[in-house]
């Protein structure tokens, strides 16, 4: 074990915003996580015995079993996006700086500190704690998804909570994501004689006007306000300098609100992208619902006076909304920051997070 990873199994308990900061001194970029993962591991062994544990891949998962009639699931992601000047860890006063800081190490300590308080406490709900690698990259590496599908027994519960950043604010639902690739062909020729060829890149600058002035609509979902997107993210074409290109390809994101199906959302980029010569969906990811409504959800809401906001984005919540949990995004650090060189995260964010769950 390195000094580093010791550092967190051996950390105070009760020095939550300094147990943040040893998790950040732990390089977990994705595909890099099980240094980390080891060290979940090994802390919860340490100092939450009563939890049922379970390892799986990079995957850590800890449960009571209280015999309590509902479950709550709480969790977050282990790895981190590439480093960007902001390896090192950095304390000033009650600011924490560095890679992963916000998103999400932050909400992995409190999520740390409330299984140990769960192993020693009466809790009023039995717990699932999930640490999981692969949530910043293609969806195939993501640890949720194993654990769906490999041991759902793991994951099963009432209502999941996801500590992703959100400025302490609860971030109901969250948008669907689809991408779509548009095919243009041509006829190569000559750039010297163009007229004997037909260029693709040329022909494909009507659907890049059409997706760039596309008007998205705010969708309202139980009072809560979804602005949806469409992006054009990428565009490729060509062969040589002096070739006219025969083929262009352009790639669009959409972004939906809940109550969209992933359906809806396909049938609208084709009508938006026709004229194409072929259109390919990449890949979708579908929308969460608020869930405003469900009882759980509510008393957390309500119990507590949380503010709430829509997700603008897609996150795990989806996963379990999908299998009919209500699931919702609540965690410390400023989503804004995220994946950015000045991510921090501040003392009061990490502690007022965990003060707010040990309570519910």
């Amino acid at each position: 074990m390195s000094d580093r990873t010791a550092a967190v199994v051996e950390h105070d308990p009760t020095d939550l915003f300094g147990l943040t900061g040893a998790l950040c001194a732990v390089p977990s970029v994705s595909g890099h996580e099980s240094a980390l993962a080891g060290a979940v591991e090994t802390r919860l062994r340490a100092r939450a015995g009563g939890l049922a544990l379970d390892r799986v891949a990079n995957n850590v998962v800890a449960r009571t079993e209280m015999g309590r009639p509902r479950r709550i699931v709480l969790g977050g992601h282990l790895d981190t996006v590439p480093v960007n000047g902001n390896a090192e860890p950095r304390f000033e006063g009650d600011v924490l700086h560095g890679l992963g800081s916000a998103d999400m190490k932050g909400g992995l300590a409190a999520l740390l500190a409330l299984a140990e308080l769960a192993a020693r406490c009466d809790a009023t709900h039995d717990l699932t704690f999930v640490w999981y690698e692969g949530e910043e990259v293609a969806d195939e590496h993501n640890g949720l998804r194993h654990l769906f599908d490999v041991a759902p027994d793991l994951l099963g519960g009432d209502m999941a909570i996801l500590l992703e950043p959100t400025g302490g604010w609860v971030e109901a639902g969250c948008q669907g994501t689809l991408n779509t690739r548009a095919t243009v062909f041509g006829e190569r020729a000559h750039t010297a004689r163009p007229w004997m060829g037909r260029n693709a890149i040329h022909a494909m600058g009507d659907l890049v006007t059409r997706v760039a002035e596309f008007e998205s609509e705010t969708v309202i979902v139980d009072g809560l306000e979804y602005r949806e997107a469409v992006q054009a993210v990428r565009i490729e074409g060509g062969v040589a300098n002096n070739v006219v290109p025969d083929e262009c390809r352009l790639t669009v994101n959409r972004r939906f609100a809940p109550g969209r199906s992933i359906d809806d959302a396909a049938h609208e980029m084709r009508a938006l992208l026709a004229g194409a010569d072929d259109i390919e969906i990449l890949s979708a990811s579908p929308a969460a619902p608020p869930s405003l409504d469900d009882p759980l959800v509510a008393e957390f809401v309500g119990t507590l006076d949380l503010a709430v906001r829509p997700k603008l984005g897609w996150t795990d919540v989806a996963r379990f909304a999908a299998r009919g949990v209500p699931a919702l995004n609540y965690g410390p650090g400023d989503p804004a920051l995220a994946h950015t060189a000045a991510e921090r995260v501040t003392r009061g964010d990490v502690e007022g997070c965990f003060n707010v769950l040990a309570h519910f």
